[in-house]
């Protein structure tokens, strides 16, 4: 009974914060819902016994993402309007075809690798952050790699993306210089 109340309470928690993160016009309280939702959701972790997952979901994702998100926000104008330029259609193709084959593969993989055994079997009195390693590594490894991959993949085209975004290269610029384009973006704060 005490399971299936706080399934609920949480659930509708849940979704409730993921729905002020998407319909919100304001980008720190988007951030601050998020971050609420993600804890939330590790509540369910909690509830199924799986207490090492629920403890690297708060860390993980609402602690190093949380925090990655919000200096991310820190470098844009959220009150300036986005434009959106058109790129090459037959990358924009050819990016979604892999991204789609890379998610079939994920959930895929664990249907091939039913019939594949541990080295190590599930032992009773082994804790649960082993018994979580033991088949991560095992039965899981294929799509544990793909998610590797896909981060290294973000981590860079996030690198790439800041270094577009770059208008000026303080490093090449003299003190008068960065001085007088500090007065017109102060300037511009002004008015």
């Amino acid at each position: 009974m005490f399971e299936a109340v706080a399934f609920y309470l949480f659930a509708f928690l849940t979704i409730t914060m993921f729905l002020i993160t998407v319909l919100s016009s304001q980008a720190l309280y988007a951030l601050s819902a998020l971050a609420a939702g993600m804890i939330f959701i590790s509540a369910f972790f909690f509830i199924l016994g799986a207490d090492f997952l629920g403890a690297v979901q708060i860390i993980v994702y609402t602690g190093a993402v949380m925090a990655l998100y919000a200096f991310g926000m820190m470098f844009f104008d959220t009150t300036r309007e986005v434009k959106e330029k058109k790129g090459n259609k037959f990358i924009i193709i050819g990016l979604s075809t892999l991204a789609a084959v890379m998610v079939v593969a994920i959930f895929a993989a664990p249907i091939v690798s039913t019939n594949m055994q541990a080295f190590y079997p599930m032992i009773d009195g082994v804790g649960n952050t082993q018994q979580v390693g033991l088949v991560l590594f095992t039965k899981y490894l294929i799509p544990f790699e793909v998610a590797a991959v896909m981060l290294l993949v973000a981590m860079v085209a996030g690198i790439v993306l800041a270094g577009k975004k770059m208008d000026l290269s303080l490093t090449l610029m003299n003190a008068e210089d960065i001085k007088r384009i500090e007065d017109e973006q102060n300037k511009k704060v002004l008015s």
